[in-house]
């Protein structure tokens, strides 16, 4: 008899055992926290199954079959409460794990990214310098007169190695961890009608025109200084990516709560992969890593990029007209209007 008892409650305990690993196994595909919290139960549970069985089979009084179930389930919320505070543990490491796994592949991204931007900063130095050394050469070895086109040449090889470590320094200062900005309430037609002003400046040698007015009034909280350096990195890099007969148009506009600045291009257009690399430091669309006369680093886009997100907004850029890009700056509206 008692034999036979414990056979039965040995499987009547394996069945809902067994049944009871199919419901964790099923929950833990999609919630390992209520799985963690049921298997101590399924535990609790095949025990007190076991125990019915037994006390049955061997006819113990109903008394007596009272207690033990009593007491077994009394033991089912401790074992719930345990698995519950297993499973927040776990959870906790899987989501430090997590964390730490896409730390380390943020770092590994970053420092791929640096030694990239150190490398091709490095040839894009050099090709400057070597030109200004020959031609100093040059001029000091009496192979070509003071008054010809060298000392002009090498003023604008020295000015483009200066907007290469201006870039560097802006950049350095975006992601230093004590950059801060001086912010106040600005009507963005003034930032925007001055940095159009010199972006003529620079477009009409190049026989290009610059079109567009600030518009309406648009107020938000900004710091003038760095957006104005953000505003010119997307109109320089417009005006020297578009050839005639293509223009430069600007707009500003807001909704939404929101402001936007848009510079629109004839570059040409670029390829859908190419846009998601435009804000990398340093890269450029074309092949070859020298640049061309007159283009710069390959920093300011990342630049402006980085002073809209330190404003707590972005600069967003879409295909414009089929040969051209668009590149808007989209900042937070000031929630009070300026005086």
């Amino acid at each position: 008899m008692i034999g036979e008892a414990m056979l039965l409650a040995a499987g009547a305990a394996v069945v809902v055992g067994l049944l009871g690993a199919l419901a964790v196994r099923a929950l833990a595909s999609r919630r390992l926290a209520a799985a963690a919290v049921v298997a101590p139960v399924v535990v609790v549970v095949s025990v007190a199954v076991g125990i019915v069985v037994t006390a049955r089979a061997m006819f113990i009084n109903e008394h007596d079959q009272s207690v033990v179930l009593v007491v077994t389930a009394t033991s089912l919320p401790i074992a719930g409460v345990f698995g519950w505070l297993i499973a927040r543990r776990v959870q906790q490491l899987v989501r430090t794990t997590a964390a730490e796994a896409a730390e380390r592949d943020r770092d590994r991204r970053v420092e791929a990214s640096r030694r990239e931007l150190v490398a091709w900063m490095s040839h894009d130095l050099r090709t400057p310098l070597a030109g200004i050394r020959a031609m100093a050469e040059a001029l000091e070895d009496g192979h070509a007169p003071p008054e010809g086109r060298y000392p002009a040449a090498i003023r604008a090889e020295a000015d483009r190695m200066a907007d290469m470590v201006g870039g560097l320094l802006a950049l350095s200062r975006l992601q230093s961890d004590s950059f801060t900005l001086q912010v106040s309430l600005v009507d963005l037609r003034d930032v925007l009608s001055d940095a159009i002003a010199s972006a003529r400046a620079l477009a009409r040698p190049r026989g290009i025109d610059v079109v567009g007015s600030p518009g309406p009034s648009v107020v938000a909280e900004v710091d003038v200084r760095e957006l104005s350096r953000a505003v010119a990195n997307l109109l320089t890099n417009a005006v020297t990516h578009t050839s005639a007969p293509h223009h430069v148009g600007v707009s500003l506009s807001a909704g939404d709560g929101t402001a936007r600045i848009a510079v629109a291009d004839g570059c040409g257009g670029l390829p859908e992969e190419h846009l998601d690399r435009l804000f990398e430091p340093g890269w450029r669309a074309s092949s070859g890593r020298t640049p061309a006369t007159g283009v710069g680093a390959g920093l300011g886009l990342a630049v402006a990029r980085g002073i809209a997100r330190a404003h707590g907004g972005d600069v967003e850029v879409t295909p414009h007209d089929g040969d051209g890009c668009r590149f808007e700056i989209v900042l937070p509206l000031a929630s009070t209007p300026a005086r």
